[in-house]
């Protein structure tokens, strides 16, 4: 199974991954930070967006066909690229979109062309919720 964790930065992506990968220890997690350091990619354009988002998509299909689960938390903005992927894996993969109304430290970093997910996520609203309470809401999802 894949469980892709998107939202913009800041919001509790990574957080809440990482709270089900010490409930998962042997699945496999990808990070889009982690990847950006050991990619070295840098390049925040649509192409290296796509190409970093492609990236972690082509690693976490190769894991799940190996029988692993995979963990990812990427902000992956472009719903185009995340509809295909989910029309792909079909039912091997959950959505969560993380999100907060509130400001984050991180909103500088804002992906202005991110668009929420369309169809077939769990919605994971972090405004007035503590990271247990907004984990609770994914343990009833999986």
């Amino acid at each position: 199974m894949i469980y892709w964790f998107t939202g913009q930065p800041a919001h509790g992506k990574t957080i809440l991954a990482n709270m089900l990968k010490e409930k998962m220890p042997d699945a496999f997690r990808i990070d889009g930070d982690e990847m950006r350091e050991l990619f070295t990619n840098k390049d925040y354009t649509i192409n290296g967006r796509v190409v970093n988002v492609g990236t972690a998509q082509k690693i976490a299909h190769y894991l799940n066909n190996q029988g692993h689960d995979v963990i990812v938390s990427l902000v992956a903005p472009y719903v185009d690229q995340r509809e295909d992927f989910k029309t792909l894996i079909g039912d091997q993969m959950i959505e969560f979109y993380v999100h907060t109304s509130e400001p984050r430290e991180r909103d500088h970093f804002k992906a202005i062309a991110y668009v929420p997910p369309i169809t077939d996520y769990v919605d994971i609203d972090t405004t007035d919720d503590t990271p247990e309470e907004s984990f609770t809401k994914i343990l009833k999802n999986i």
